[in-house]
């Protein structure tokens, strides 16, 4: 599903104007990307949580030249399913 088949679905299930859902979804991933920049979490009960996690600087290899390369320190997004959302795929 991409983004247009999910603002039509939201918009079919909350019986909203299709403007107004995609609306909503950008609200949405915007407010998860801002808490998430704060370093917080959000939790949605049922749902899951999304997060960040640290990753540590690392060696790695460049597959072309096989020559070895630092791997910066970064934050990195996560998501944790929530009970109700595995239950209801499984």
């Amino acid at each position: 599903m991409n983004k247009t088949e999910f603002v039509d679905a939201i918009a079919d299930k909350a019986d909203v104007q299709k403007s107004d859902a995609a609306k909503m979804i950008d609200a949405m991933v915007e407010v998860i990307g801002d808490t998430l920049k704060k370093d917080e979490q959000i939790t949605l009960i049922g749902f899951g949580t999304f997060m960040v996690s640290k990753r540590e600087a690392r060696k790695g290899r460049n597959p072309r030249t096989g020559e070895e390369i630092d791997i910066a320190a970064s934050n990195v997004p996560r998501f944790k399913p929530g009970k109700a959302l595995k239950e209801t795929i499984n």
